[in-house]
């Protein structure tokens, strides 16, 4: 985020504090007026010409810019076998359920070797419709040579 006179362009396209629009003024006219209103001037995106701007309460382009780095969501791996024990399943499915609900995404991976592809398969379709109340899937089951995978997404 841009703030003030870091703005670089000579136009923008100006929003007021209560968002209403102002039209292109000069930049030099923007930053008068977001001084005279003690008021930050904060541009909000340059793939434009002219950038859009807007006038924001100092305080509030300063939150603003934090909240939106806040946190992205992440991709955790969990692996699995073919024949894992039902237990040691469980385990696996308690993770992902808890992946889930911290707001991360998972990626169930089971490794396939031989003729396990149809077991893995059914494995992994089993283990989505048991997360279904916390995760959907993103994708389909993907085989591909030496593993089965499917990521699921936090609802």
């Amino acid at each position: 985020m841009i703030i003030n006179e870091k703005i670089k362009a000579s136009e923008v396209l100006l929003t007021g504090i209560d968002g209403e629009e102002l039209g292109i003024v000069k930049t030099a006219d923007a930053l008068a007026m977001a001084r005279k209103l003690k008021v930050d001037l904060v541009c909000m995106s340059l793939l434009s010409s002219p950038p859009p701007c807007r006038l924001i309460g100092a305080g509030a382009a300063k939150q603003e810019a934090q909240q939106t780095r806040q946190r992205e969501a992440k991709v955790k791996e969990i692996r699995l076998t073919p024949q894992i024990e039902e237990h040691d399943l469980d385990t696996k499915k308690q993770m992902a359920e808890r992946i889930l609900k911290s707001g991360d995404a998972v990626l169930l991976v089971v490794r396939v070797q031989g003729k396990e592809g149809a077991r893995a398969k059914e494995l992994l379709e089993s283990l989505v419709k048991q997360l279904g109340g916390s995760g959907r899937p993103k994708t389909g089951i993907q085989l591909s040579g030496k593993q089965a995978a499917v990521q699921l997404d936090p609802l």
